[in-house]
C-alpha cells in the first residue's frame, strides 16, 4: 500500500471497516449480546456495498447457499462482539480512573463516542481517512446520534503527520490519555507499527493507558481459505492489505518504554464473557493488550 493511497468506505481498508460494522450489527441480534451498536446496520445500508454484508441472522441464512456459509463458518460476530466488549470495558475503567481524554487510532466506523457513557468533560479524538470520517458523520447525523462526550474528528492518514493534526485539534499531551488501536496493527509494517507506538509514548502523560488488538501469527489468518474467499467477495485481497512480517509484539515495544502491560489471548477473554472462538480463523492468533504508563 503506497503512502498516497486514499480510500472511502467501500474500497481497500474502508470495506473492512464496513464489514466490522456488519458484524457488530449481527452481534446486536444475539440474546446474549456483549455490545449493542444501534448505528452499525445503518452504516451498511447507507454504503450499499456490492459485496453481501448481512446485518441480521435472517440475511446470513439467505446468503448461506450462495456463499458457502462463509459468514456462518467464520462467526465474525462472535469475535467482534468479544473484541468490542473488551475495549468498551477498557474505556469504562479508564473513565473510572479519571481519564477524560481519549484517542481512537484508525477509528473507522467506531461509534463509542456515541454509544458509551462518558464522564463530564470527556473529549474523544477519532483519527482516520477523511472520506471515512465524512461518511460516518453523515450517517450519524441522519440517525440523530448524540454523544455524552465531545467528539473531535481528525481527518488524516496515520502515515502522515497525525501528531501535529492531533495537537492542533486541542489534544493536551500533559493530561492522561486513553488510547485505542483496534484492528489497526496488521495494516502497518513493522517499522510503521514501531513509529506509531513511539508517537503514542511521546504524547502520553503519566497515567495514560493504551489498549491494542495484537496478533501472534498473521500468516495463519492469511492462509485461511475462508478468509481469503471472503476478501475476494469484498473485492480485495487481504494478503495485499495485511502485513505478516516479523515484528516485536506491541507488548514488547510498549513494555520497553517502561509501561506496565497485560496481554490476554482472545480465547481467554471470550471465555470470560461466556463465549467460544473455536470456529474463528484467528483462534490462537488474536490477543489483547492493556498497558499503563507509570512514573
Amino acid at each position: 500500500m503506497t503512502t498516497d493511497q486514499q480510500w472511502d468506505i467501500v474500497t481497500s481498508v474502508g470495506i473492512t471497516a464496513l464489514a466490522v460494522a456488519a458484524a457488530r450489527a449481527l452481534e446486536a441480534h444475539r440474546e446474549d449480546r456483549l455490545v449493542h451498536d444501534p448505528y452499525a446496520a445503518a452504516f451498511v445500508e447507507a454504503a450499499r456495498p456490492e459485496a453481501p454484508m448481512p446485518t441480521t441472522p435472517q440475511e446470513v441464512d439467505e446468503l448461506a447457499e450462495q456463499y458457502s456459509s462463509i459468514w456462518n463458518q467464520l462467526e465474525m460476530d462472535q469475535y467482534m462482539g468479544v473484541r468490542s466488549r473488551y475495549f468498551d470495558d477498557f474505556f469504562a475503567a479508564a473513565s473510572e480512573a479519571g481519564i477524560e481524554q481519549v484517542v481512537i487510532l484508525a477509528s473507522g466506523l467506531d461509534t463509542r463516542a456515541y454509544r458509551l457513557a462518558w464522564p463530564a468533560g470527556a473529549v474523544v479524538y477519532e483519527i482516520d481517512q477523511p472520506k471515512v470520517l465524512e461518511f460516518k458523520q453523515t450517517v450519524l447525523e441522519e440517525q440523530g446520534a448524540t454523544a455524552s462526550c465531545e467528539p473531535r474528528a481528525i481527518p488524516i492518514d496515520l502515515r502522515e503527520d497525525w501528531q501535529s493534526a492531533l495537537l492542533e485539534a486541542g489534544f493536551d499531551s500533559s493530561a492522561p490519555t486513553a488510547w485505542l488501536a483496534e484492528g489497526l496493527l496488521p495494516y502497518l509494517s513493522a517499522a510503521a507499527q514501531q513509529r506509531l507506538l513511539e508517537t503514542v509514548e511521546r504524547l502520553s502523560a503519566t497515567g495514560s493507558r493504551l489498549a491494542v488488538e495484537d496478533f501472534s501469527d498473521l500468516s495463519k489468518m492469511l492462509q485461511d481459505e475462508e478468509m481469503v474467499e471472503l476478501g475476494k467477495q469484498w473485492g480485495i485481497d487481504m494478503r495485499d492489505l495485511l502485513h505478516a512480517d516479523d515484528r516485536r509484539s506491541a507488548a514488547e515495544v510498549v513494555g520497553g518504554f517502561g509501561w506496565t502491560t497485560e496481554v490476554r489471548e482472545a480465547e481467554e477473554v471470550a471465555e470470560g464473557y461466556g463465549r467460544s472462538l473455536d470456529s474463528f480463523p484467528m483462534k490462537g492468533v488474536g490477543r489483547f493488550l492493556a498497558a499503563e504508563k507509570g512514573i
